[in-house]
């Protein structure tokens, strides 16, 4: 099972990363409602930075790393995580609790650069980890904890929920992190993980992004529910609620199913191809002893060659010397021999070789085979010449079957060697006990495949000199295998050379398996954007239906109630006598508390020549168009009134004049972007007020007159501010006053 979850560490990332990215699009969501402001937005921003951040892990895995795409990963990772703890600084600033400033930022960030220089970036990775992601991510569990204190019934336990799922994301993303040369990071890392739990620390972070995101967003949905108070928007949205759930959980469940399927179909074409890689070197190899032997053959059968071991005559043995000489250079033999009973050379097609001192060869294997009687294949790595030979001989008999010496060609396989370097894929000659002595990647020749025992490493180091005994793989395999070469994953296939321990072995890496599976993941994510979309647009569609039928609702209430003294019927804002209500008792208010009241009136530019040209039925839809448009602009405490005809008023509690003039202007801004039924865009002129001490309801309604007259004055699609009485006094012969 380990083994498996391992293989899908690409399915795996990208579902950690969408995760994320869910996470965001939600926190963004409730901005977009006006619930929260630039926490949630900066925590949005954390989703989407650090499920970038997996995918851009994604892409790695795929396509291969380099050493600049690592640092942009470090760099976007370790953003992520100084976006998630300033979600948490202003949370805590919010609280009213008294924090550093953002340039706190600043030596964390300095110290991953040093230890980036100085240890390389996974140790920079690790450093961020743990002084950045953990810190943070505990940061933010405790600001979850703070909100489930003010919620009670299911946003308290979904607070709960999310408040746990930081935590446990603190510990699995900020405390076990890649291995690094240092404590704790040299014990409780992925490695570790892997050998304690079966599975990846990515999978378990991306279930713990999946409920951090589900929590987030189910304490937003309830909050949507109370601000609605719709039951049948409520009945829809917990619906939505666990469809979508089932949706999603069903299209990943398929999707890596698809992408396993995908990467099966390319997985089978590997080990077909792999099979014929070996297949084809185990020939060439094969091709190139069966000749050697049938060589060496011919050679003991010769009738000279037993005559020149039993008599020894000077005729025998040129006629010996002549037929080794001949078959050595027939098979392109590197040398060849022939050799007494006792291992002695009295006959050398080499004769460099022959009086180098090295005549006798009873010690050799091939020769106490071939003494024994049986034909013997021997490869041989000289680590002093660097010669990688391969050894052909057989017993020479008389003609009642005496042995009375051994034949010997001897075969280069440098031929060979240079053969196999064509091959893209990794391929390796390896010696019984697993050393590289051929290969087509020369940082690996003299390096073992599999673990030695230390009194074999310490033999095997004599020998070679050399020898990186740093084994490739965990075990030794037999035939073929998926399994982790030096950390990554491969497809090895191992088979023997002809009649003997040594053995070929070929390698293919699984990244291109990852790049087939792709296409799995991608059909997923489209999937989902897809079902999300949908999902979401429904969920808007029902929203905007259940506040039409409320408003309807109320329209009928206010007819019944005798709404209509208060409201304007054609666009059932408030009238005339409601909005002097209104601003009398902030009048009042803002005397009494010393608070900040502002008016604005506005009218519609050449709202007469809209009436003429179009009609008056024309001239109410933009009316009642327009009235929609503003009160969905202004604040739920602001008093929206139609003033009279094409004129409105709106009255801003809590508001000064630069405030009022700054929400006016964007009013402004909005009306003239948005199309109007049936006669494209208009635009409206704005007078500002601020009430002062001593200001009547007169005096208060005329100065924001005065401001709208002056802005129809400055060329209409204005918004004026009035001056206070004391400027307005001495300066009575300016036309207009800017902020």
């Amino acid at each position: 099972m380990a083994v498996f979850i391992s293989s899908q560490l690409d399915f795996i990332l990208f579902f950690y990363g969408l995760a994320f990215i869910l996470l965001g699009a939600t926190c963004f969501a409730i901005v977009r409602e006006g619930e929260r402001g630039e926490p949630w937005a900066v925590l949005g921003l954390f989703g989407f930075a650090h499920g970038a951040s997996e995918w851009l892990d994604l892409t790695a895995l795929i396509i291969g790393d380099t050493s600049a795409f690592a640092v942009v990963r470090l760099a976007i990772m370790t953003g992520s995580f100084i976006l998630l703890l300033e979600f948490a600084r202003l949370e805590a600033i919010r609280f009213g609790l008294k924090m550093p400033g953002r340039l706190i930022y600043l030596p964390l960030v300095l110290l991953i650069v040093f230890v980036g220089r100085a240890g390389g970036l996974v140790a920079a990775g690790a450093v961020a980890r743990y002084t950045i992601g953990f810190v943070a991510a505990m940061a933010t569990s405790l600001v979850f904890a703070w909100h489930a204190r003010g919620f009670s019934g299911t946003p308290r336990r979904w607070a709960i929920w999310a408040a746990v799922g930081f935590a446990f994301y603190g510990l699995a993303a900020g405390a076990i992190v890649p291995a690094a040369p240092f404590w704790p990071a040299s014990v409780f890392n992925y490695d570790w993980f892997i050998h304690l739990t079966g599975i990846p620390i990515q999978l378990l972070r991306g279930l713990l992004a999946c409920a951090m995101a589900l929590s987030i967003w189910a304490i937003w949905g309830h909050q949507l529910i109370l601000t609605v108070a719709s039951p049948r928007y409520t009945a829809y949205l917990r619906r939505q609620f666990i469809w979508t759930l089932v949706a999603m959980a069903t299209i990943l469940v398929c999707g890596w199913v698809l992408t396993d399927f995908l990467g099966g179909i390319y997985k089978q074409n590997v080990q077909e191809a792999a099979r014929g890689d070996i297949d084809l070197l185990a020939s060439r190899l094969a091709g190139e002893t069966a000749l050697m032997e049938s060589m060496v053959k011919v050679l003991a059968g010769a009738p000279s060659v037993p005559a020149s071991l039993i008599g020894r005559g000077q005729q025998d043995l040129t006629r010996s010397q002549s037929m080794l000489d001949l078959d050595v250079d027939a098979s392109g033999a590197k040398r060849g021999y022939i050799l007494d009973r006792s291992g002695t050379i009295i006959a050398s097609s080499d004769r460099s070789y022959a009086a180098s001192g090295a005549k006798n060869e009873r010690g050799s294997p091939y020769f106490q085979t071939s003494i024994a009687g049986r034909p013997s294949n021997h490869f041989a790595f000289d680590p002093m010449t660097m010669a990688r030979d391969f050894y052909a001989s057989y017993p020479i008999r008389t003609g009642n079957g005496t042995i009375v010496g051994v034949a010997v060609i001897v075969k280069s396989l440098d031929a060979f060697d240079a053969d196999l370097k064509q091959f893209n894929r990794p391929y390796f000659f390896i010696d019984p006990d697993g050393v590289v002595v051929l290969t087509n990647r020369p940082q690996m020749l003299f390096r073992t495949l599999w673990p030695l025992s230390p009194e074999k490493r310490v033999a095997l180091g004599r020998q070679f000199g050399m020898l990186n005994d740093r084994p490739m793989l965990s075990q030794e395999i037999v035939d073929a295998t998926w399994t982790n070469v030096d950390g990554e994953r491969n497809y090895v296939r191992r088979r023997y050379a002809h009649l003997s321990q040594w053995s070929l072995v070929i390698l293919n890496p699984t990244r291109e398996i990852f790049a087939s599976r792709v296409l799995g993941i991608v059909i997923t994510l489209l999937v989902t954007i897809m079902t999300l979309i949908y999902n979401f647009g429904r969920e808007r569609w029902v929203h905007d239906s259940v506040q039409l039928d409320k408003r309807v609702q109320l329209q009928e209430l206010a007819r019944e109630l005798r709404f209509r003294a208060t409201t304007d019927p054609l666009t059932g804002l408030s009238n005339r006598s409601k909005f002097d209500q209104a601003l009398a008792s902030e009048m009042l208010r803002s005397e009494r508390y010393r608070t900040p009241l502002s008016l604005v009136v506005y009218d519609v530019d050449n709202f007469k020549d809209v009436n003429d040209s179009c009609g008056h039925l024309v001239g109410d839809k933009v009316l009642i168009q327009l009235s929609r448009l503003v009160s969905n602009l202004v604040r739920s405490g602001d008093v929206l009134a139609r003033w009279g005809g094409e004129e409105f008023a709106i009255l801003f509690p809590g508001s000064d004049g630069q405030m009022a003039y700054q929400a006016t202007e964007k009013l402004r801004e909005a009306i003239a972007r948005t199309a109007f039924e049936g006669i494209g865009t208009v635009t409206c002129s704005f007078g500002v007020a601020q009430y002062v001490d001593g200001d009547t309801t007169e005096t208060f309604i005329s100065r924001a007159d005065e401001a709208l007259y002056r802005a129809k004055v400055e060329g209409r699609n204005r918004v004026e501010l009035a001056p206070p009485p004391a400027v307005a006094e001495s300066g009575r012969n300016k036309t207009s006053y800017s902020i």
